[in-house]
């Protein structure tokens, strides 16, 4: 949600910058007569008057935009982790997401009746959060088969990496149709 307030800002920001430079170009050119724009400039030093009022709040707006988009620019993004750190005895290890993911997809597909994969991994305070979409061929009980997954999953990443797994979720999309045979007569 924030990404989507952040870009609709930068949006917003964008074109009163574009605003600005064009009306900074125009009165630099000689665009507008000496006499509005002294007028004008009389008018904004009036205390309390609509201009002053009106250009005070849009230059607080314009700040307080600047400083939003100049913060997200130079946050670290430490909202998502691409590897899993643990430290040991004799230092640190970083385990990547993707080499969860690639024993994920290992284990799951060991087993029989699973035919395409897909897995998502989040960590949580009590381990990780392993979700597997499948695609089976019909052939298994798919309680059983989504069991297995499950146990396999399970034990396969916290017996390679010696991370905890909290939760392996298996959902089932699918299920191919086991190729139809007609025999022909002559």
């Amino acid at each position: 949600m924030s990404r989507i307030v952040d870009r609709l800002l930068l949006f917003l920001y964008s074109i009163v910058i574009g605003i600005v430079a064009v009306i900074a170009i125009v009165f630099s050119a000689g665009g507008i007569r000496e006499a509005v724009t002294e007028s004008f400039v009389n008018e904004w030093y009036k205390l309390g008057s609509i201009v002053n009022i009106s250009m005070l709040a849009g230059a607080a707006v314009i700040l307080l935009i600047t400083l939003r988009m100049l913060y997200v620019s130079l946050r670290t993004k430490g909202v998502s982790s691409s590897s899993i750190d643990q430290r040991n005895d004799f230092g640190d290890i970083r385990i990547s997401m993707d080499t969860v993911e690639s024993l994920v997809l290992k284990a799951a597909g060991r087993q029989r009746g699973v035919k395409d994969m897909k897995t998502r991994i989040t960590t949580a305070e009590a381990g990780l959060d392993i979700a597997v979409r499948a695609v089976v061929d019909g052939e298994s009980s798919i309680p059983q088969l989504t069991e297995e997954i499950q146990r396999a999953v399970k034990d396969h990443v916290e017996e390679i990496t010696g991370i905890p797994v909290a939760a392996v979720s298996v959902f089932v999309a699918n299920v191919i149709p086991s190729p139809s045979f007609k025999s022909r007569v002559e």
